[in-house]
């Protein structure tokens, strides 16, 4: 028996087996550009998110204090231009914000918003260390992770027999305010998955390239906050990749970077 299963803007008809199966392999597989997938047909695009974060971002400014610091804003404010405009965008259409907080992070949502942590800043010895982890979230924006993230969720959730998780209704809010990487509070910051968190700091990497950074700081960085922990899960438990792998392939690039390629 078919049935038909509404996917954003889109009716699939197949058969609930048919279904299943598709969603769970969405769940787990990424396939390259081009390649049709269940997951991919759940997921939202960039402006569709947008919109979600819009809300989410003015929501968040409302419960997290934020600072006018300038030994912070000044920091923030002079990498973000440079970093945005090496990923292709417009620096008019983004905004940055520090939130006053000692937490070791730092986020960017869909429609141009970036946010960073006081504590994450203080950790910082230079703009390229800022410049590392800001083309890092960017690229999170820039490849829409948030929205490939609700799409597995959605595929998931449809396979074991949700028919209908959209954007606008409750449940299908809650999936999408995860899927930006808010947690239920907003106070947690949610990681990607290891592929996408390893494909953010690629292509951050490039980004600060182009825009001028001392590219051998990102590896710097990250040995500096694998300092400020006192232990990590091994990495198949881990949502992040650990810093060994990520200090790694950070390595990788750069040699590629530095060779011209």
């Amino acid at each position: 028996m078919s049935e038909k299963y509404r996917v954003l803007n889109h009716t699939v008809t197949m058969s609930r087996r048919e279904f299943a199966k598709a969603a769970a392999a969405g769940s787990i597989v990424v396939l390259a550009p081009g390649c049709e997938t269940v997951s991919q047909a759940f997921t939202p695009s960039r402006d569709q998110m947008a919109q979600l974060a819009g809300s989410a971002w003015t929501d968040l400014k409302s419960k997290q204090p934020t600072t006018n610091d300038t030994r912070y804003t000044s920091r923030v404010q002079r990498v973000m231009p440079k970093i945005i405009t090496a990923a292709g965008e417009s620096p008019a259409g983004w905004e940055v914000e520090v939130f006053a907080s000692k937490d070791l992070n730092a986020f960017a949502l869909p429609g141009g918003k970036i946010g960073f942590y006081t504590g994450i800043l203080d950790i910082m010895e230079n703009d390229a260390q800022i410049a590392t982890v800001m083309g890092h979230e960017v690229a999170h924006v820039k490849f829409n992770h948030a929205g490939q993230r609700y799409g597995r969720t959605a595929a998931a959730q449809a396979g074991l027999g949700v028919a209908q998780v959209a954007l606008g209704d409750g449940q299908g809010s809650q999936v999408a305010l995860q899927a930006l990487g808010l947690g239920a509070q907003y106070g947690v910051i949610l990681p990607f998955s290891r592929q996408h968190e390893l494909e953010a700091d690629q292509y951050g990497l490039r980004f600060m390239h182009r825009a001028g950074y001392d590219v051998d700081q990102a590896v710097r960085f990250w040995e500096r906050m694998s300092a400020q922990k006192s232990g990590e899960p091994p990495e198949i438990l881990a949502t992040h990749p650990n810093d060994a792998t990520r200090i790694a392939r950070l390595k990788q690039e750069i040699a590629v970077l530095k060779g011209g390629a």
